[in-house]
């Protein structure tokens, strides 16, 4: 019996250290990242912005031992292992991407959302004034707050007994990429389904959560997201006008074709309250980085396959999602075209979650993992404190995503501890020596100019050399392309 119950005892899984050098992505950045700098730098030298630049290369040192790294160590068993740093960039690093993107989504479940229902709100504008909103930050909160704005007035109609100042809850996030690594900035609100109202406790009591009203929305229909498309057609149209980014004549237009004049609102991803696992999921979809790596193949030397995960639109169904052939150049062209500046936020609070709200306390004390806020003492006549960031180790970001637990000692399966962070050189050497790993950093190849750049500036040496033979028939003018994709 006891062997049978240790057979059947699930076996954890064992934490295995990540070796970002061995990936295709990885080998791509450090081939050809100094050749795809130069020639991006242009005739003219401009060169890539510095974030651009700064987050490549520090991706090249995500994960390398040789960069130094923390030491992990259990006290029962006196097992160790060492656990390389990261680089906490956006845009580019897949595993650093991927840390962000579930922090994100277990802050927002466990200390943001209450248990209720959470709508998905997902605004697309006309290709024609994407342009517009990629190259202005500003434009893209002012489109936001239009959108968010509607869909609150919606909910307000469909709660009949919600007073006017009845606010909703939302948090809503940026998308810069589309599905196929281009330039999209389109939203994804994740909005509670129903208004929230301020409502004084009359009974003095210190629970703040009674201060609080929510009223559900009602059952929304087709017509109501047609409503809400429409309105947020006109206003946004109508603040591109007032800024002189298109004219009347061309608003007018774009309100009188088809298919609702190239916007697109769906509303139709609705989770409930209980399913906290399923909200999880769908603020993992909203925070997810611009590509993936699992997408990404190497068809031969020169061209990759990414594999679009969403099929063309008009295809049948079951039909191969379309793939992208790209060359190295192209493929980190397209990467750096969607890392995101410095300091802008890729998700924003709204109504009763807003940072400086009133309400914003009292809701997200209703959150499942949340800790309500201490009331206020009436002997010091104090008000209560607000409560500190959650933040989430790095462990438990892997075991939840994972499910493997990184400091679970694979020997004893007790637990580990961080002892150390190992930093200076000499230290860092000796004890990779130790162990048999590699003492330096994997090489990043130096730029290299297209083949046929030597043989064509040979040729054109030759035309310009002065033709001895005067009798001989001169040479025919045939104009060709002596351009390389790259």
């Amino acid at each position: 019996m006891a062997v049978a119950a240790q057979c059947a005892a699930p076996t954890p899984k064992r934490y295995q250290r990540r070796r970002p050098e061995r990936t295709l992505w990885y080998r791509i950045v450090q081939t050809h990242l100094e050749t795809w700098l130069e020639l991006a730098s242009g005739e003219d030298g401009e060169a890539p912005p510095a974030h651009v630049e700064r987050t490549f290369r520090r991706y090249l040192e995500c994960g390398i031992l040789a960069h130094g790294f923390a030491r992990a160590y259990c006290d029962e068993c006196q097992h160790d292992f060492l656990i390389a740093y990261s680089c906490k960039c956006r845009g580019v690093c897949p595993s650093c991407n991927t840390r962000r993107m579930a922090e994100t989504a277990a802050h927002l479940v466990d200390h943001v959302f209450p248990p209720l229902p959470v709508r998905q709100w997902v605004l697309a504008v006309p290709k024609r004034l994407r342009y517009f909103l990629q190259a202005d930050t500003a434009l893209q909160g002012t489109v936001l707050r239009i959108f968010l704005s509607v869909v609150e007035r919606c909910l307000h109609e469909h709660s009949p007994s919600s007073p006017a100042d009845a606010r909703i809850g939302a948090v809503a996030f940026i998308h810069r990429f589309g599905s196929s690594l281009n330039e999209h900035v389109h939203f994804h609100c994740c909005v509670i389904d129903g208004v929230f109202e301020s409502a004084p406790d009359t009974n003095n009591a210190p629970d703040e959560a009674s201060s609080v009203r929510f009223h559900a929305a009602l059952e929304l229909d087709a017509a109501a997201f047609a409503d809400v498309q429409a309105r947020v057609r006109t206003r946004v149209l109508s603040t591109f006008v007032r800024r002189g980014l298109i004219d009347q004549d061309d608003a007018a237009e774009m309100r009188a074709w088809a298919h609702d004049g190239g916007f697109s609102v769906d509303g139709s991803v609705r989770i409930e309250g209980a399913d906290r696992i399923g909200l999880e999921r769908l603020l993992r979809y909203c925070a997810r980085p611009p590509f993936a790596l699992e997408h990404l193949h190497q068809r031969d030397a020169e061209h990759l396959v990414y594999r679009n995960p969403k099929p063309v639109r008009g295809t049948a169904p079951g039909t191969r999602p379309a793939a992208l052939v790209l060359t190295p150049l192209e493929l980190i062209d397209k990467i750096a075209a969607l890392v995101p500046p410095p300091r802008a936020h890729r998700h924003r609070y709204y109504g009763v979650l807003a940072p400086n709200a009133p309400l914003r306390a009292v809701v997200t004390a209703l959150a499942p993992a949340a800790v309500p806020p201490a009331p206020t003492s009436a002997a010091t006549g104090e008000a209560p404190r607000h409560r500190a960031v959650a933040r989430y180790l790095w462990a438990m970001l892997l075991a939840r995503i994972y499910e493997a637990f990184p400091l679970l000692c694979p020997i004893c399966h007790g637990q580990m501890r961080i002892i150390a962070f190992i930093n200076d050189a000499g230290a860092v050497g000796k004890i990779l020596n130790h162990i048999g790993e590699s003492t330096q950093p994997p090489r990043i190849a130096p730029a290299r100019g297209p083949p046929l750049w030597e043989a064509a500036a040979a040729a054109e040496q030759a035309e310009n050399d002065p033709q001895w033979d005067s009798s001989a028939p001169p040479a025919p003018e045939i104009e060709f392309d002596q351009r390389i994709a790259w």
